[in-house]
């Protein structure tokens, strides 16, 4: 059987007759890792899957748990199917990429006379309205899309954890965007609080670009605790690496516009720049740039547009609203758009269609963050992707040159697990405690589990549980406030009043940016948001561009700025919170790109 399924043909032969023969005639031959990944996934195995853009990571993923529904071996009414991403926006993407093949396999068992269960698919994130997550409490779909930070959020709460009890699948996908960060840790900590809650489940992580493997494998399997105590023994779960044999093929080339910048009657860079971007555009039918800043990509996009009739690029950021945005991926999906302006928004899998090119302006932070950007263009199977880097200044070029010839080695970083992150472990001690009374010594157990906090000491662990029990509440300090009770007789925990509606409040590590937020003077239609230091320094009259449209500054209130259209032509706004945050692998190849050329020259000399 093992060799039958090393050949794509055979993959499929373990599925419902009737799923083999829509995926041969809708998707048609397996590629190489669904064909390996099946296998293990089959076998109900823990699988890390890498393999480059466009090779059905996802389908691999989802394919095999759609089957058992179909056949009846996962219940349904019930949620058995966990998805977790780091981005809402691709969330809704799954959940709409899930749905096409769904009504397309009951039409097909249906055609043939053969049963099929009602299989839902539901998002549920900071997005999702109230009256839509007490919906979900009562009926829970069988598929459940989510964040990070709301998976924590269900597992702090008595409702949300009664959808959570039966979830036999936790699928993790672009995996590579937090595991070396603490928000991966809050995600893995979430997932071991979610396997004592509905006890061991396949865990299956997607990613296109990490390494080392075994490191982000432990990190995703965590360990199984037998014993108490001093004899408590922590066993990793194995996780099965499958790795695409496939070997992505790049087009880049590095281009910056020397000879005619200077004179340039939009001058510096950004005039030429801005030339080629638009006969880029023309000659395809769909282009993303990518730029390393919201202010970059405002700048570019008004350049880009000049002094057209019609915006030739939209942007799109972070801190432009989800409803500008998904129209934005909406247009340019459906051949409406030709060209899109971004930052790492869409660095990740959101689908956005076929790409013809991408093109960098600036060089990216990192090497694994040009691999990712670059894999949009070229998408599919086989395909070559096309990518153009722009350099900004001559530092930039030098620094693109070698990030172009990194990437083609693929000597992509190392990520690394944060450990111990003891912010981390506070906010988790407290949705740990919020709904029960544990022992002391179980929790410290309980938590050690997780791959970030596998090597922490009891010491580090007192020191958090009392700073939580007030310790330090005479600092005066007001986040330092008790949020825990420990009693010392009974050596338990319990959370105290007020404590988890501070975790509703503020739980999670993705920063406060401290932004206002941008809304229409007429209808209050929310259009995105602004850093507070940019509002502090404007004022009512003033004009700056956001996603490709003039806005004229009407009021501002404590929260809020209120615009109305303004003229063309204005600047861009400004958000502090971006900075450059290369890493020690690029800077590393940097250094030794200038130490190989002083060398040539000295020689030459």
């Amino acid at each position: 059987m093992d060799g039958a399924l090393d050949a794509p043909r055979d993959a499929l032969s373990q599925f419902h007759p009737t799923v083999e023969r829509w995926f041969a005639e809708e998707v048609g031959a397996p590629t190489d890792v669904q064909s390996q990944a099946w296998r293990s996934i089959a076998r109900q195995e823990h699988v890390l899957i890498t393999a480059p853009t466009g090779t059905g990571k996802t389908l691999a993923a989802f394919l095999w748990v759609l089957n058992r529904l179909i056949v009846g071996e996962l219940p349904t009414g019930c949620t058995s199917v966990l998805y977790v991403s780091p981005l809402k926006a691709l969330n809704n993407d799954i959940q709409r990429n899930l749905v096409r093949p769904l009504r397309e396999l009951r039409e097909r068992f249906e055609e043939s006379d053969e049963a099929f269960p009602d299989i839902r698919v539901l998002t549920r994130s900071g997005d999702t309205p109230q009256s839509d997550r007490r919906r979900m409490q009562r009926d829970p779909p069988e598929i459940l899309i989510t964040t990070p930070e709301s998976l924590n959020l269900l597992l702090a709460s008595a409702g949300g954890r009664s959808i959570l009890p039966n979830v036999s699948t936790v699928i993790l996908d672009e995996i590579h965007g937090v595991v070396g960060s603490k928000r991966g840790t809050h995600l893995i900590t979430a997932v071991e609080r979610l396997a004592r809650l509905a006890g061991e489940f396949q865990r299956i992580a997607l990613s296109a670009t990490v390494k080392p493997l075994e490191t982000v494998a432990e990190f995703v399997g965590g360990y199984t605790l037998t014993g108490y105590g001093e004899s408590a023994t922590y066993t990793p779960r194995p996780v099965k690496l499958v790795r695409s044999a496939v070997q992505k093929a790049y087009a880049l080339s590095v281009r910056y516009p020397v000879d005619d910048a200077d004179d340039h009657p939009a001058g510096g860079v950004w005039g030429p720049i801005a030339e080629e971007c638009r006969v880029i555009v023309a000659r395809n039918r769909s282009t993303l740039f990518f730029t390393n800043s919201r202010r970059l990509c405002e700048r570019l996009t008004m350049f880009i547009n000049g002094e057209a009739d019609e915006p030739i690029a939209y942007a799109h950021h972070g801190s432009l609203s989800r409803e500008i945005r998904v129209e934005v991926e909406r247009r340019l999906r459906e051949g409406e758009l030709r060209g899109i302006v971004a930052t790492s928004s869409l660095e990740l899998g959101i689908d956005i269609g076929a790409l013809d090119e991408v093109v960098l302006v600036g060089c990216p932070p990192s090497v694994s963050s040009t691999v990712q950007r670059v894999g949009r263009a070229g998408h599919q199977v086989g395909e070559v992707s096309r990518a153009s880097l722009f350099p900004t200044n001559p530092r930039d070029f030098i620094e693109s040159a070698v990030v172009a010839r990194t990437s083609l080695d693929r000597d992509i970083e190392e990520t690394q697990p944060v450990r111990c992150p003891l912010d981390v472990l506070a906010q988790v001690l407290v949705a740990m405690v919020g709904l029960e009374t544990w022992d002391c010594d179980d929790l410290f157990d309980a938590i050690r589990t997780s791959y970030p906090f596998r090597s922490l000491t009891r010491r580090q662990f007192n020191g958090v549980l009392n700073m939580l029990d007030g310790r330090y509440e005479d600092t005066r300090i007001r986040e330092l406030k008790p949020r825990l009770s420990i009693d010392r007789i009974d050596n338990t925990v319990s959370a105290r009043s007020g404590a988890m509606q501070s975790l509703y409040l503020d739980g999670g590590t993705i920063p406060d940016r401290g932004e206002f937020h941008l809304r229409h003077h007429e209808t209050s239609a929310r259009i995105g948001t602004l850093d507070e230091e940019f509002v502090w320094e404007s004022a009512v009259g003033q004009t700056f561009t956001l996603g490709t449209q003039s806005w004229r500054v009407e009021r501002i209130t404590h929260n809020d700025v209120f615009v109305s259209p303004g003229s063309p032509r204005a600047n861009a706004p400004f958000w502090r919170a971006e900075g450059d945050d290369r890493d020690f692998h690029f800077s590393q190849r940097i250094g030794e790109f200038m130490e190989h050329a002083t060398g040539n020259l000295e020689s030459s000399n």
